[in-house]
């Protein structure tokens, strides 16, 4: 907008009500024809310094689209707005001609130490919707957010500034949105409670959906935010306007859009009981100018107080009666615990060494029983061990809990199958079962041990034992295997298993080093997570960011390490999340399992007879990567080296990262 007249340079009143005089400036800080942003408590201005009319003060935002003014310029004594070049006098924010629409406009004073500006005072910071909301949702159990703020969430981002400022909530601010929702999905998995992720509207809200379909296949219960532009142009064709509602669609159990008239605190309820209940992703999208609406007197936050009965369901008396029976008359039963099992374990090991029975689990259900118990025989299915795989073949009965019957665990559909699950749809899943078992998996398991009496059968721990030290012996021989290219698996998941504490928290990612962890390590109790479905490269090191909210917030965590691992392919997806571990002080250590490739591809590729293609990696040196990012950073190309690099690690205080050269074919 350009004119011929003059800029006015007239004095604007003093502003209606209380004010105050405030310095904002030094007299030499902005040399004449210069415009700059100055902040003075939450007023945000813009200052200006004109031949014709010296210092001037107008609001920052052009009050056409809200262009930061300070980031303007003085063109022909005019301030004019960088986004779309209107003019308005720097002195007291009139336009030329017969526009009205000018910024509001302060005086201002020079004084022997600086400008100053009359400013009304600040007014109090009013309870909003999104106070309302953050409530509800801490009431829910909700003690971290992991997220990215920006210019379309913050209005709720200013109520968990307040929440934490309470000391109610602590916010994590990550580098990638994938690593916010991964990070909370891990902490559900771990905790069984909410962790939230929160994003902008558009790209900020999509980065978020490879985590939450890790917690949906997964069953993990997950709360995802997202800002949203303004209703007023949503639909129109605005920047970042995405509909995150079909985004969202397949992904979560719940998403609902938050209205200015919606029951705000209803909204979140519903959102965060859906996700503890369903064990899934609950999605809410608030509105740019929605955030910031002041609630009602009369608003207050919900609660799960009278929201949710008890969940320890006992089994039908015929279908328990079924179930007994099919285990009295069977010779070799297995038991086999899936990672639907972790509510019942006491109860289910006690019926497994009642009628003497075998206990494998699935890949996801690792570190639920101790590779050490009498029973234990560690992980089914392709990335198990020959113990497991052995019993399988040799059982007449499989009795599971928990269990989804996913192709990579294996599971003989042949041989006659008790399963008892919570989840009706998860009853027979893929094939007919001999006996469906609808109820809480300990319940289930306490009162099947009640009505099988006392068996006769004994000696499979005998024979447990035995299956061990033939594989023990096994991988022995493995560890001595080298090829001069670096450190063998077996070997590195020996060493880990003498040094990583019996209690810690242990995130693995996807690829061959996730495979090699099943087989080699074995688990004392240790609580191990990973991606197991969905099977998403990236996941440990965002995850053991979210396992470490939930040691400082759940005190059954508190104290435990966190030990997370990968192949090189998978830290790459978001190594720089190393620099949030710094900045929040993270007490985390990262295992990387570096060969330059993405060895599972090669072996698959290898496997289905074509070359071997696309799968070499370009890497640093992720030990120095570390250090850059202020972790402590320790390489070791030598296995004599590993359990001195891990004692150094694990003793320090902080994230640290061991880079571990490893050969790619000795997996």
């Amino acid at each position: 907008m350009s004119t011929n007249e003059t800029a006015s340079i007239e004095e604007p009143e003093l502003p209606d009500g209380d004010y105050a005089w405030k310095r904002v400036l030094g007299t030499d800080e902005l040399p004449e024809g210069r415009v700059t942003t100055v902040t003075v408590g939450h007023e945000s201005l813009c200052m200006s310094n004109t031949v014709e009319g010296g210092f001037g003060c107008v609001a920052n935002a052009c009050p056409h689209q809200g262009g930061p003014l300070g980031e303007g310029s003085i063109e022909g004594g005019w301030l004019r707005c960088p986004w779309h070049g209107y003019d308005f006098s720097p002195k007291n924010g009139i336009p030329p001609g017969a526009f009205n629409d000018g910024p509001i406009a302060y005086p201002t004073e020079v004084r022997e130490d600086g400008v100053y500006v009359a400013l009304p005072m600040e007014m109090a910071r009013p309870r909003t919707v999104s106070d309302v909301m953050v409530d509800t949702m801490l009431n829910w159990g909700v003690t971290h957010v992991f997220g990215m703020v920006g210019h379309s969430n913050l209005g709720f981002a200013d109520a968990m500034r307040v929440a934490e400022e309470r000391g109610d909530l602590t916010y994590i601010g990550i580098r990638h949105e994938g690593a916010a929702s991964f990070a909370a999905t891990a902490y559900g998995k771990l905790t069984g409670r909410l962790a939230a992720c929160f994003a902008i509207a558009g790209p900020g809200s999509t980065n978020l959906i490879t985590g939450l379909y890790d917690a949906k296949t997964d069953r993990a219960p997950v709360l995802a935010l997202s800002g949203q532009v303004p209703s007023s142009v949503r639909g129109r064709g605005a920047f970042q306007d995405t509909d995150l509602h079909a985004a969202f669609a397949d992904v979560s159990r719940y998403s609902e859009t938050v209205q200015a008239g919606s029951n705000h605190a209803e909204l979140m309820t519903l959102a965060c009981k859906t996700a503890l209940l369903e064990r899934d992703v609950a999605h809410l999208v608030f509105p740019d100018e929605v955030q910031e609406i002041e609630a009602e007197v009369s608003a207050t936050a919900s609660g799960p107080d009278g929201r949710t009965g008890a969940r320890e369901i006992a089994p039908p008396s015929s279908a328990l009666a079924a179930a007994v029976a099919a285990l009295t008359a069977s010779d070799r039963p297995l038991i086999i615990i899936g990672n639907g099992a972790k509510e019942g374990m006491h109860e289910i090991l006690a019926l497994a060494e009642k009628v003497d029975a075998p206990v494998v689990t699935t890949f996801k259900a690792k570190g639920l029983i101790s590779d050490s118990h009498p029973l234990g025989c560690g992980v089914l299915g392709r990335s198990g061990t020959p113990v497991a795989s052995w019993f399988m073949n040799e059982s007449d009965l499989l009795v599971t809990f928990g269990v989804s019957f996913a192709n990579h665990t294996g599971i003989a559909d042949y041989k006659p199958i008790v399963q008892v699950d919570f989840d009706p749809m998860a009853l027979g899943r893929f094939h007919p079962v001999s006996v469906a078992v609808q109820a809480h998996v300990g319940v289930a398991a306490q009162a099947m041990a009640e009505g099988c009496g006392t068996t006769s059968r004994d000696g499979a721990a005998a024979e447990v034992a035995q299956r061990w030290a033939i594989w023990r012996a096994e991988k022995a021989s493995r560890r001595a295997d080298d090829r001069g290219e670096g450190v063998n698996a077996a070997a590195l998941f020996h060493a880990l298993g003498d040094c990583v504490p019996h209690d810690a928290i242990m995130p693995v990612d996807v690829g061959n080093n996730t495979y090699s962890f099943g087989r080699y390590f074995e688990v004392a109790n240790q609580s191990v997570l990973m991606s197991g479905y969905l099977g998403s490269i990236g996941f440990s090191l965002p995850a053991a960011m979210g396992s470490w909210a939930a040691t400082q917030s759940q005190p059954e965590f508190a104290g435990r390490k966190v030990v997370s691992i990968s192949g090189d392919g998978g830290l790459g997806q978001y190594a720089m999340e190393l620099t949030t571990a710094v900045k929040y002080g993270m007490d985390i250590t990262h295992v990387v399992m570096n060969n330059s490739e993405l060895g599972k591809i090669s072996k698959e590729q290898r496997a289905a007879d074509y070359d071997v293609w696309q799968t070499s990696l370009h890497n640093p040196s992720f030990a120095a990567f570390a250090e850059l990012c202020g972790a402590k950073g320790i390489r070791v190309t030598e296995i004599g080296d590993l359990q001195a690099a891990m004692a150094e690690a694990l003793a320090y205080d902080g994230p640290a990262l061991v880079e571990v050269v490893t050969d790619a074919l000795l997996v």
